[in-house]
């Protein structure tokens, strides 16, 4: 069996490396934020995150992404990686002795603040606070359920965290992950070329962005409200402000009872 992780990003700094070369399994750059992924559908990585700001930094080796295949650490000839649940019901449940060495597997590379997360329904809700903490980390292992989801004492054994991106279900946790993963590492130095676009951006202050508009002045018989070309920064700050708490409180009063509370 091979638990080798299939991994994306800069192995080094050398500008020459070819593309095919930033695959190479196993590599990992000594102090850099990394994800590790557990999943059945490891091909599903690096997706979106390999493309624009998140895909810029991969490459540049400011963080790194390794894929660990579940089906790598399945059962038998087949390698099966469920079971039907205890007690009975529909569908099937990902095995603890499957699941188990996985995270064994991916936890050998870990270090310093590590936290393992599942993505689940029934999780805590992600939020900005949590993905700034997630940057603040070493790194972060993720696994992405499927089917009924996790035989909970492999979540008991390793003090997993489970984590939900919203109240809906999903066919399996790749997806979230990504979601998680980017909202992470946009918060790491170096990612955005303005860190100071996210002082202001939606939940970076328990209220909602303000509205944002650019060229052209006029479209569609619409314009740009007459405050933002004023070059008044003072009035353009108390307007975003006020927009803001407007939006808020219209739109997410959970939030706003939360300010004032």
């Amino acid at each position: 069996m091979s638990d080798t992780p299939k991994s994306h990003g800069r192995k080094s700094i050398r500008p020459t490396l070819k593309p095919r070369a930033l695959m190479d399994p196993g590599e990992e750059l000594a102090g850099v934020w990394q994800a590790r992924v557990i999943t059945l559908f490891p091909d599903a990585f690096p997706g979106v995150l390999g493309l624009s700001l998140t895909g810029k930094a991969l490459n540049e080796g400011r963080w790194q992404l390794h894929t660990h295949d579940l089906r790598e650490f399945g059962i038998g000839r087949h390698r099966n990686v469920d079971d039907t649940p205890a007690g009975g019901g529909a569908g099937m449940v990902l095995r603890a002795d499957v699941v188990g060495p996985a995270i064994e597997a991916a936890q050998a590379y870990a270090r310093g603040r590590w936290p393992i997360l599942y993505m689940s329904p029934r999780g805590r809700p992600f939020d900005q606070a949590m993905a700034r903490d997630l940057a603040g980390c070493e790194g972060v292992t993720l696994l992405c359920g499927r089917f009924e989801g996790v035989d909970e004492r492999v979540l008991e054994h390793f003090g997993v965290t489970e984590v939900s991106l919203g109240d809906f279900v999903m066919t399996g946790g790749e997806i979230a992950a990504q979601a998680l993963i980017d909202a992470s590492v946009r918060l790491l130095p170096g990612v955005l070329g303005n860190a100071e676009s996210t002082l202001e951006e939606s939940h970076s202050n328990g209220l909602l962005e303000h509205p944002q508009y650019t060229r052209p002045a006029t479209w569609e018989g619409r314009e740009i409200p007459g405050i933002l070309t004023s070059g008044n920064h003072a009035e353009i700050d108390r307007w975003r402000r006020r927009t803001s708490e407007e939006l808020t409180r219209a739109r997410r009063p959970d939030l706003w009872a939360k300010r004032d509370g």
